[in-house]
């Protein structure tokens, strides 16, 4: 998972989104309002097309599901979900592009902590500051938090729900592209001048299920050889790190 920078809709296809949520709003009064038939019939217009293809864009060049970075995003998906917050039906900041396995798990479930979402919204939050991976394993689990002495949260709940700890085809492909990382940056730890371009492109290229977050500003920069690139190269280590911010 890493976080997503959410792009703005073109004002034409905003101003769509707030009249279709009044519309559902005015029928939601009334007591008449199918929310899945409306979701269905909204899927079909433009403004929902070009809502579906700028999540794509900002999921990147593999249009990766948001949540697990590993398979296709199939679909649009509601971070609140609709069943059951028909008043987020229509809001941008509650569309999310998901795969088919991460929706199924996800469904209508949405634990809460205070009122506030105890899953991590990669579009809202960093997500590497929830969640940890295991470079032996593959596996994503929850962050411990040091300073409360316990395990994040939100991290605990993301894990569960997703079952990211639980889906050996996915850790293996994390695993994987934690090994290309690895071998990446052991490639220029000798080198006389590591080109920090260069390295970044390397990286980015290598990167298949988006960890880079998690080895500059998650509990990574702390694990060989990425420790290594930021004590011997710190020059190189800054720029890779401005790179990605």
């Amino acid at each position: 998972m890493r976080r997503i920078a959410r792009q703005p809709l073109p004002s034409v296809t905003a101003r769509a989104l707030v009249k279709r949520q009044r519309d559902a709003d005015d029928g939601r009064a009334a007591g008449t309002l199918d929310i899945k038939q409306t979701w269905k019939m909204a899927r079909r217009s433009k403004p929902l097309k070009t809502v579906d293809a700028t999540l794509r864009a900002m999921a990147g060049s593999r249009e990766r599901c948001m949540y697990c970075c590993d398979s296709h995003g199939t679909d649009i998906e509601h971070f609140w979900p609709k069943a059951n917050y028909p008043e987020r039906l229509f809001q941008w900041s509650n569309l999310m592009l998901c795969c088919a396995e991460c929706g199924r798990f996800k469904g209508n479930r949405f634990p809460l902590n205070n009122e506030m979402p105890a899953l991590v919204d990669p579009t809202a939050d960093d997500p590497w500051e929830f969640l940890d991976f295991d470079p032996t394993t593959g596996v994503v689990v929850a962050r411990f938090d040091p300073t409360a002495n316990a395990e994040s949260p939100k991290g605990v709940e993301t894990v569960r729900l997703l079952q990211l700890d639980r889906r050996e085809a996915l850790n293996d492909g994390y695993l994987k592209t934690w090994r290309r990382l690895v071998a990446t940056v052991e490639a220029v730890l000798n080198q006389e001048q590591p080109d920090a371009k260069m390295l970044m492109r390397a990286l980015v290229e290598a990167d298949d299920h988006e960890l880079l977050g998690w080895c500059l500003f998650g509990t990574g920069q702390r694990v060989a050889p990425f420790l290594n690139l930021h004590t011997q190269w710190p020059e190189v280590w800054a720029e890779c790190v401005d790179a990605l911010s």
